[in-house]
């Protein structure tokens, strides 16, 4: 192997440590913090009690043991899925067939721009006295949740489309139906994975707060029943679960997107 090919491999692999650092760099930051500030014994922040990082890992150890963190993640992503699949195929469907006529776009547009800024944790009182605090009424606030996020962005991105993309189009003669689906819909996949992580991220969040209100199950429950008994390490560790799913779950996302970007 030639000393310019050792070289250039050498920087490939610095430069992939370098990126990762980069990554992982503010978490090391604040466990180092976490660990030093828990050195001495407990950490106290006014009035609460925090955990140190060894307390937290105990914790974990327990949750794990026990099945409940195990239990009641399930529940929560459940849930999750349901609501955001439904919104992901209604907002997708529905923002390309809004984005495609003037006509459509006129006649929803107030009605989605007065619904558009109403959070979905304000959609609680109303679901409960619809739907109780059943599965049904925890699905539909989250479906609203990623919903008008979704429905929004694509409907943004059909009608985005490139002028000179379609100008082509036209002057080739290309038919209607042929015309959306290889020219309109590819331009609009960007805005289309934008709202569909961006209403991923707001369906977690709906999703959480649908089980601290009314629920007896999921991570949203279990941190809301550890505040109950001022466990702050349970607290925690729900919290850091909803952030480990949510990223995985938009890598997946953003993995897909990059697919597809490059297969249209």
């Amino acid at each position: 192997m030639k000393k310019q090919q050792v070289k250039q491999i050498i920087l490939k692999i610095l430069g992939f440590i370098g990126k990762t650092l980069e990554y992982i760099l503010p978490i090391l930051l604040i466990l180092l913090a976490w660990y030093f500030a828990g050195k001495d014994g407990d950490i106290r922040i006014k009035q609460a009690k925090f955990p140190t990082l060894a307390a937290l890992g105990r914790k974990v150890g327990k949750l794990f043991e026990s099945g409940k963190l195990l239990q009641n993640t399930w529940i929560s992503l459940r849930r999750v899925l349901t609501g955001y699949v439904i919104a992901a195929a209604a907002g997708v469907s529905l923002g390309v067939i809004i984005g495609l006529s003037k006509h459509l776009e006129r006649i929803t547009h107030l009605f989605i721009q007065f619904i558009k800024p109403i959070p979905p944790i304000a959609w609680i009182p109303m679901v409960i006295l619809m739907f109780g605090i059943g599965e049904s009424g925890k699905v539909f606030l989250i479906f609203l949740g990623g919903f008008f996020i979704i429905l929004i962005n694509v409907m943004d991105g059909i009608r985005q489309t490139d002028p000179k993309l379609l100008e082509v189009s036209k002057v080739m003669e290309t038919p209607p139906l042929k015309n959306i689906f290889r020219v309109i819909i590819p331009s609009a996949v960007p805005n289309i994975f934008t709202g569909l992580r961006t209403g991923l991220s707001s369906c977690w969040m709906c999703v959480v707060a649908a089980e601290l209100v009314s629920s007896n199950s999921g991570l949203g429950f279990m941190i809301s029943d550890a505040r109950n008994y001022g466990d702050m390490a349970e607290v925690i560790v729900g919290m850091i679960t909803i952030g480990i799913i949510g990223k995985i779950m938009d890598s997946l996302l953003h993995f897909a997107e990059k697919r597809i970007i490059r297969w249209v």
